[in-house]
């Protein structure tokens, strides 16, 4: 009986599906300046988004082959 990967499947798409969730929420947040108003903004809050950019760095390097994670 040949092996199949219907579950290893299930986990990615489930994975993938939630992925997909998060950065859509990302994307909304980033388009209400992550809820910030411009007069508001100090530099705490730029301190928060560069914590945000240098996650987001960390998984597009991983993703992409980029950064440290170069080959």
């Amino acid at each position: 009986m040949p092996k199949t990967n219907d579950a290893a499947l299930d986990a990615f798409i489930a994975a993938k599906n939630e992925i997909d969730a998060m950065m859509g929420r990302l994307v909304a947040h980033s388009a209400d300046h992550f809820g910030y108003s411009p007069e508001d903004v100090t530099w705490g809050h730029v301190g928060t988004l560069d914590h945000y950019r240098a996650r987001l760095r960390e998984i597009t390097d991983m993703a992409f082959c980029e950064g440290e994670h170069a080959d």
